[in-house]
């Protein structure tokens, strides 16, 4: 694997050596060095977690880490993204972290360069290392995903995090449903919503996500949207008794999600954060092992 663009990149065994992997480095039973490495993290739209932990990743590997933002970079004078990145691997740099707006630019992007890149957010189409965290997550918890039931609620239509999960999710054997809003619902998964309160019954896994005003066209009002489509405290007491909540964050209490239940039993919001830095370790760590191998086989040349 060059590039991780897609978790369709994956295979489910790739997953799950990225999870033993990843297990391996929490533990420090592998302690991988890359101190003369650079990574480049170019991150074009707003984040705190996924920059920050691959940052955190980054230096736990003993990479050198730059990073780049909208307003440091020449893309504000015309520079394209391509020439961008190109910029920092004639500097050196030997992958690169990218989140940006574009909707399907990365793969574009794969395609005319040689440096390894990794998805970070590609405007509504996917967010892969957050589905491994996710899915890693999941794993921790049940040691398995053959038929349990997830489901994602929220804004659906609007988040790449779903796309990404739905599609691994049921590639590895769980039941994946969803509950939202009409107007964030996808119509090619129609038949697969619940109402909220159906879901939180359902569920062994309940997935929230946010509004994504952002991404939206037209605004749409929240005041009434936590006791229509949100996780309240009455909602969270009829969930099984061994279900758990997510969240890729940010999260905003009150609206998808009940405050006090961001840090209640059930919830496992932060430690997706933590298991973020972890798998994303792995995922680096894989690409980079893979990529520069041929520099342990060096021949050397005969004089002429």
């Amino acid at each position: 694997m060059k590039h991780f663009i897609s978790v369709e990149d994956l295979s489910p065994e790739s997953m799950y050596q990225l999870f033993s992997l990843a297990e391996s480095l929490e533990t420090k039973k592998i302690r991988p060095k890359w101190e003369d490495y650079f990574a480049v993290n170019v991150f074009l739209e707003p984040s705190t977690r996924t920059r920050h932990s691959f940052q955190m990743a980054e230096q736990k590997l003993g990479i050198n880490v730059l990073n780049a933002t909208n307003e440091d970079c020449s893309m504000t004078k015309g520079e394209s993204l391509l020439d961008t990145i190109k910029t920092f691997e004639a500097l050196g740099a030997h992958f690169a972290v990218i989140r940006q707006s574009e909707t399907g630019a990365l793969q574009s992007l794969a395609d005319h360069i040689s440096l390894p890149i990794i998805n970070a957010g590609d405007g509504t189409g996917e967010h892969p290392t957050q589905s491994l965290l996710d899915l890693y997550t999941i794993y921790k918890e049940f040691g398995t995903f053959h038929q349990l039931k997830v489901t994602i609620a929220g804004d659906i239509k609007h988040s790449r995090v779903a796309r990404s999960n739905a599609y691994m999710l049921k590639k590895l054997g769980a039941h994946i449903q969803f509950a939202a809003k009409p107007a964030f619902r996808e119509p090619e998964r129609e038949s697969d919503y619940l109402s909220m309160d159906e879901a939180v019954k359902d569920s062994d896994v309940l997935m929230l996500l946010r509004i994504q005003h952002e991404r939206h066209d037209c605004a749409h009002h929240d005041a009434d949207y936590l006791t229509q489509y949100g996780l309240t405290l009455d909602r969270e007491k009829q969930m099984k008794d061994h279900a758990i909540i997510l969240h890729p964050a940010p999260v905003n209490r009150g609206v998808e999600i009940e405050g006090s239940l961001v840090e209640s039993q059930r919830s496992r919001i932060f430690k997706q954060m933590t298991n973020g830095v972890h798998i994303r370790m792995a995922l680096i760590h894989h690409i980079l092992k893979e990529e520069y191998t041929y520099e342990n086989s060096f021949q050397e040349r005969q004089a002429t």
